[in-house]
């Protein structure tokens, strides 16, 4: 499984970058500055706001997780955890421990979004739950499950005009 709502992500940054790159040569251009140095500083500039706005690709299947960055690639077996961690705040993020030393940090946004991820990681929580490896994070996950099961409720309660 892929996170599915990446495309769009990946669009609105290539976008973003695009924009950035096209409007800073505009203002260069039209205040006189452009200068050879400064034509090759803005696409530069402009690779660095994609890289930074690029949205992580998650995928999963059986056992497994895994985050993919432009600069790094993590995986957890989700089959051993160890420890679930939720941050909240600006950037709110969730990590996750294996019992082989491996961590990632992924949104839970994505996992809200896709109930096959979700689930894929659900299961080997339980797993790892019924195994005695999962010592910290029960209750995270709980309370993950609850709100991934409320949204998705909702989200069949509109689509079939019951609410």
């Amino acid at each position: 499984m892929v996170d599915r709502h990446r495309r769009a992500g990946v669009r609105l940054a290539v976008g973003c970058a695009l924009g950035f790159c096209a409007l800073t040569f505009l203002v260069d251009w039209d205040a006189e500055t452009l200068t050879l140095p400064r034509a090759l500083l803005w696409p530069t500039l402009s690779a660095g706001v994609l890289a930074v706005l690029l949205p992580a690709k998650v995928s999963a299947g059986p056992g497994w997780l895994a985050v993919s960055g432009p600069f790094h690639r993590r995986r957890v077996r989700t089959d051993a955890l160890v420890a679930v961690r939720q941050y909240a705040g600006a950037s709110a993020h969730l990590v996750l421990h294996d019992a082989y030393g491996q961590r990632l940090e992924l949104d839970p946004r994505v996992l809200t979004g896709n109930p096959l991820l979700w689930h894929d990681l659900d299961t080997g929580a339980r797993h790892s739950l019924a195994q005695g490896t999962l010592r910290e994070g029960a209750d995270v996950l709980e309370h993950l499950r609850h709100e991934i099961d409320d949204t998705i409720t909702l989200a069949v309660l509109e689509a079939s005009d019951l609410s």
